[in-house]
């Protein structure tokens, strides 16, 4: 028996990357038995990042069976509608484990600039427990819009590093770079966002399909079906799939506020504790906080848009 690192997955079928004894080499695993303990939630069993225990396949060479995933560390996941069961037993799927950043991709343009997607990604970051940066790609298209400048700013604000990029030009690459050293990322955003483009970028060679721009729709084309972890000197990545639509998943409409950072000091403190809902109530100290602007309206919005959504 081996331990190995999780590469990619698809369809039950995992490559695996042998660590100690393996030397790097790489294997094509299925899961013994096709059961894992601890992954029964799941929509899918395993992720880039996972750390498994392997054995090699004497009936196929460069084959394996995995036999065991070790306890995460930590996991991004995003709730799933496929997973859906008459329980909401498998919703939750799983787009990376063990990782130390969730870098969220953004563009101020091709594709518009959406920072509720942002919103929804950085709720998923809290619910793990992840630091997570902003990073808006296609800096070069940025046509000065205040707007986009605006809500950048409040993010940084809250607490949230935001990086101006131009992967195509290189530039504030080396930020990135620096901000990525030493750490497993996950790279999250929607289509056409440039998140390829960016792993292109910080580790040349590695030839992460990159995909173009709808024009009738102004917004990505898929290009990466599944997650993909990227390793190269110093830096190791992990692309995921351009999402459309996040919803939060782990969290409960009531506990949304938890996991909003300006929001999350405000907790309890209302006239009607836990059970106010934040939008008509007297005495609400986050609709106060909204109108004296310590929570910029986009997001109030946003927590409004996610709670709705979400079941308590």
């Amino acid at each position: 028996m081996e331990r190995g690192l999780v590469i990619r997955g698809s369809r039950n079928v995992f490559t695996v990357r042998l660590l100690e004894e393996g030397g790097g080499a790489l294997l094509e695993c299925r899961i013994k038995g096709k059961v894992l303990k601890g992954v029964e939630r799941y929509y899918n069993p395993l992720a880039p990042g996972d750390y498994v225990a392997v054995e090699k396949d004497p009936s196929g060479p460069g084959t394996g069976l995995i036999l065991a995933v070790e306890e995460r560390r930590n996991r991004f996941t995003r709730f799933n509608q496929k997973g859906l069961g008459a329980n909401r037993s498998a919703a939750s799927q799983l787009l990376a484990a063990n990782v130390d950043l969730v870098i969220c991709v953004t563009s101020p343009a091709s594709p518009p600039f959406r920072p509720r997607f942002l919103d929804r990604a950085l709720v998923q970051t809290e619910i793990a427990g992840i630091p997570a940066v902003i990073v808006c790609n296609k800096w070069d298209l940025f046509d000065g819009d205040i707007d986009t400048d605006e809500r950048l700013e409040d993010f940084a604000r809250i607490g949230y590093p935001v990086l101006r990029v131009a992967a195509k030009t290189g530039e504030g690459m080396e930020g990135l770079r620096l901000l990525a050293a030493g750490k497993l990322s996950v790279l999250v955003g929607q289509s056409g966002a440039g998140k390829s483009s960016l792993i292109n970028a910080l580790l040349p060679g590695t030839g992460a399909r990159v995909g173009g721009i709808n024009e009738k729709y102004d917004r990505g084309n898929h290009t990466t079906a599944m997650s993909v972890l990227f390793e190269g000197p110093g830096i190791r990545l992990i692309d995921t799939p351009g999402i459309r639509r996040l919803l939060p998943d782990g969290v409960t409409g009531g506990e949304l506020i938890h996991y909003m950072r300006e929001f999350a000091p405000l907790a309890g403190k209302c006239s009607y504790g836990l059970s106010c809902s934040h939008q008509s109530e007297p005495g609400c100290k986050v609709l106060e906080a909204a109108a004296a602007g310590a929570i910029h309206e986009d997001r109030y919005e946003s927590y409004l848009r996610i709670r709705e959504e979400l079941l308590d």
